[in-house]
C-alpha cells in the first residue's frame, strides 16, 4: 500500500481511531525519544531522534484533524507552533543553551489544553493538565528558571502529556460528541 492510499484510510478513519492512533504515536514518539537522547549517540542518536520527530509530526496532524471541530483557527495556530519546534528539534537548535523547541512546544500544549477543555468529547482534566505541561514547558525560555524550577517543571510536562498520551490511547475521543460538535462547527 502506497503513502498515500494509507493516508486516505487514515482520514476517513473515525475519530475515535484517529485519536487511538495518536495516542499510539505520542506514545512511540515519547519511548523513541528517550532511547536517542540516552541510550545511543552520535549519528545513530540523530536518525533515531528523526524518528521520533517522525511520530510527534503525525501525532500533531492527527489531533489537529480531532481538535479543529472545537476551533480550525487555534487547532491550525497550535500545529504551527508544535511544527516548527519539532523542525527546530529535528535541526537541534539551540542557541545560548535555551531549548527553543521545548518552548514551541508549550504554545502548542497551552493551545491544545484550551481546545480539549472547551472540546465535549474528551475529559476537561485532561485540558487543565495539558495547559499545566504547557506552563512547565515554558519555562525553557529562561536557562536560570529551569534550572530553578527543575524538576518541578518537567513533572508538570510529563504529568500533562501522558495523561493525554494515555487517554487517547485507551479511551480515544466520545465519538457521539465529536460528531455533534463537527456538525455544528461545518454550519459556522
Amino acid at each position: 500500500m502506497n503513502s498515500v492510499a494509507m493516508m486516505e484510510r487514515v482520514a476517513e478513519a473515525s475519530p475515535r481511531l484517529k485519536a487511538r492512533i495518536a495516542g499510539t504515536l505520542y506514545l512511540t514518539s515519547f519511548v523513541v525519544g528517550i532511547f536517542a537522547e540516552f541510550v545511543v549517540r552520535g549519528r545513530l542518536g540523530f536518525a533515531v531522534g528523526l524518528i521520533a520527530v517522525s511520530c510527534s509530526t503525525a501525532m500533531t496532524l492527527l489531533l489537529y484533524h480531532i481538535l479543529k471541530a472545537v476551533n480550525r483557527g487555534l487547532s491550525l495556530l497550535a500545529v504551527s507552533f508544535n511544527l516548527v519546534g519539532l523542525t527546530l528539534e529535528a535541526l537541534r537548535w539551540n542557541p545560548r543553551g535555551v531549548d527553543i523547541a521545548l518552548v514551541f512546544h508549550g504554545f502548542y500544549c497551552l493551545l491544545i489544553g484550551y481546545l480539549i477543555f472547551r472540546s465535549t468529547f474528551l475529559p476537561r482534566i485532561l485540558g487543565a493538565l495539558m495547559v499545566f505541561a504547557g506552563l512547565g514547558w515554558l519555562t525553557f525560555l529562561s536557562n536560570p528558571l529551569v534550572n530553578r524550577l527543575s524538576p518541578y517543571n518537567l513533572a508538570s510536562g510529563l504529568l500533562g502529556e501522558a495523561s493525554l498520551m494515555l487517554w487517547l490511547l485507551i479511551m480515544g475521543v466520545n465519538e457521539q460528541r465529536w460528531k455533534e460538535l463537527a456538525s455544528t462547527a461545518e454550519h459556522r
